[in-house]
């Protein structure tokens, strides 16, 4: 059982639920610093995320994006013919998670030079104010049924 209080446990905080999970993935994807990573600016509405990963080849390399979190998996098989005398340089598996903001998009990923590259833009929509109808209650006491729509 989970006794830590969380900020979003209090009822102003409705449906706040998966950014809390969010915020656990992003606490615990900082302790690990493999691989080392640039994030930079690219214009004003564009991010650039660079993974370095040298000896790494495309087909060892899964990208993906779901609820907002942008996964990036790489997998190098280690030489079992070398041998080395000093080995500094790390051929192991690993997981680099970053959780986007709404509105950013993954517009496109290459490998250059060991480097891996992730393009992000920000796309800005204009706020909207929608208007709510108040319907008059019934006089059933049994729960709505909400659906999406």
């Amino acid at each position: 059982m989970d006794d830590r209080v969380s900020l979003f446990s209090s009822p102003l905080f409705l449906g706040f639920e998966r950014f809390e999970r969010l915020v656990d993935t992003l606490s615990k994807a900082h302790e690990d610093s493999y691989p080392p990573y640039n994030i930079e600016q690219i214009g004003e509405h564009g991010f650039r995320i660079t993974l370095a990963l040298a000896g790494f080849k495309r087909e060892s390399l899964h990208i993906s994006v779901e609820n907002n979190q942008l996964t990036i998996r790489g997998k190098q098989e280690s030489d079992t013919r070398a041998v080395y005398i000093y080995r500094g340089i790390a051929t192991r598996q690993f997981i680099k998670t970053f959780v986007l903001a709404d509105g950013v998009e993954v517009k496109g990923a290459e490998l250059d030079n060991g480097l891996l590259h992730v393009n992000l833009l920000r796309i800005t929509n204009p706020s909207s104010v929608r208007v709510i109808e108040i319907n008059s209650s019934s006089s059933q006491k049994s729960l709505p049924q909400i659906e999406k729509s």
